[in-house]
């Protein structure tokens, strides 16, 4: 265990060679995966040679390659981070005991839930943005757009793995199930409703990884803390490429942003006329993707969220760093709620605010881009500002969701709600003009009108290196 197999079929470092029934199992299941990948994959692009970085160690340094690929022949793995030495669980109701190798029976189905949702948002991404790549607005995006692509259903076979291994038939019916789900689809649509969303622009593609793969690394990062070690070892693995996508999202909206500002005073404020993005058009994406992805946390108060705590199943963000009381069965969190059609705050015992807890770091997170942007926008004198919307604002899930608010959180009714959504959020018109300007730019450093080009390339390659061989 430990050692990375790279030669086998399904490349690994969780010793399959000598699990002969995990190893068909898998297997078995990989031509279905196929079947997945070249139905619901990037479009038109599954025989191009792409530069991409494909994951050959689970070391800190060199553990990725580049080198130009097929998609469909991408060498998906299943990579675990190495063991920590007498690794003790680190909080919740079993803090100091020594971690699971096996899942404890009592604790069999909280787990599989865990796994089988987050599981569920790998492949849902991908066929969101499965049409994308004739759009793009430069090969270095189109790039980007397909590494995403891949590592997504890298991460898919890592939650797979967990379920063939631990869980068994079970585990074998949930992986069929996560291949026959598809994102929007009426009957069957995937289980989170941000991962139902069209994602038909580019606009949306980076917001949707800045905003809603962000949500993915604070999910995957508090359950790396988890008892249940083979699954923390996962996660752990999976957030190392994860940093590339939240790159590709806050990076893209930045270049976005940048060119805005600039074809704004280009324009004597109206950069449609050029093609460009207005920037209450970003702002209207922001609102959308962010209110989306806060629903991914889960509902402010629940009892399932205190279960997870308390069983060692899934702890806070950086855990053992941040945090001194890791059983938290004493204190309350203030949880603003509505009450007689006014908000008011309320005690909610610690554990069952975990959700909200973690929603708490997500939002300082995205605060923190928020900024950076607007340095952006203050660089070029452009008095335009970005903000983020209350986290109360059209919310689907959760104590707001049967309330409607504005952008700063206030109660409002129904009526005035309708009135300006199309004010606060990406409409018909905005999506149909969006998808006008954009064309897709094949010559290496070229970039589409409606973005600046990165600050540098990928893997130390200049900006006009083809990155993709058409």
């Amino acid at each position: 265990m430990g050692n990375v197999d790279l030669n086998a079929r399904i490349p690994n470092n969780v010793g399959l060679a000598d699990d002969k029934r995990l190893l068909k199992a898998l297997e078995h299941w990989l031509p279905l995966y196929m079947e997945w990948w070249n139905d619901m994959g990037p479009a038109g692009f599954q025989t191009k040679d792409i530069y991409l970085r494909t994951a050959i160690s689970v070391e800190a340094g060199g553990w990725a390659n580049f080198d130009y690929v097929q998609m469909p022949d991408y060498r998906w793995g299943i990579f675990l981070t190495p063991p920590g030495e007498d690794r003790t669980i680190g909080f919740g109701d079993h803090v100091g005991k020594p971690v699971w190798q096996e899942i404890p029976g009592e604790y069999r189905g909280n787990l599989r839930r865990i796994i089988v949702t987050q599981a569920d948002t790998e492949p849902a991404s991908v066929e969101q943005q499965r049409f994308l790549g004739s759009t793009a607005p430069s090969l270095y995006d189109m790039r980007n757009l397909f590494q995403v692509n891949v590592e997504e259903g890298r991460h898919l076979w890592a939650m797979v793995y967990l379920l063939f291994r631990f869980f068994g038939k079970d585990g074998r019916d949930e992986a069929e199930e996560l291949l026959s789900r598809r994102s929007g689809d009426e009957d069957k649509p995937r289980i989170l409703n941000a991962f139902n969303q069209p994602c038909d622009h580019w606009l949306s593609f980076f917001s949707f990884t800045h905003f809603t793969d962000r949500d993915g690394k604070f999910q995957l990062a508090s359950l790396a803390e988890s008892g249940f070690e083979p699954m923390a070892r996962t996660c752990d693995f999976m957030l190392t490429e994860e940093v590339h996508h939240l790159f590709v999202g806050e990076t893209g909206l930045d270049r976005i942003i940048r060119r805005s500002a600039e074809l704004t005073m280009e324009t004597d404020g109206d950069p449609k006329k050029v093609g460009g993005i207005p920037l209450d058009m970003i702002q209207r994406s922001i609102n959308y993707w962010f209110s989306y992805s806060l629903d991914l946390f889960g509902g402010e108060i629940s009892s399932n969220a205190a279960n997870f705590f308390g069983e060692g199943l899934k702890g806070r963000f950086k855990e053992k760093n941040r945090y001194e009381d890791h059983v938290m069965k004493e204190g309350v969190k203030i949880v603003p709620n509505v009450r007689d059609n006014r908000i008011h705050d309320e005690e909610v015992p610690y554990r069952n605010a975990m959700n909200e807890v973690l929603r708490d770091e997500y939002i300082a997170d995205c605060d923190r881009a928020l900024r950076k942007w607007n340095r952006t926008l203050e660089k070029t004198g452009i008095e335009n500002r970005l903000t983020l919307p209350s986290r109360r604002f059209k919310r689907h899930q959760g104590i707001y969701a049967d309330n409607d608010f504005n952008l700063e959180g206030e109660l409002i009714s129904k009526e005035e709600m309708e009135a300006n959504v199309t004010e606060w959020l990406l409409n018909d018109e905005d999506n149909h003009y969006l998808t006008s300007i954009m064309k897709q730019v094949v010559e290496p450093g070229k970039m589409a009108n409606w973005i600046a080009p990165p600050a540098r390339g990928i893997n130390s390659q200049p900006i006009d290196f083809e990155y993709v061989r058409l």
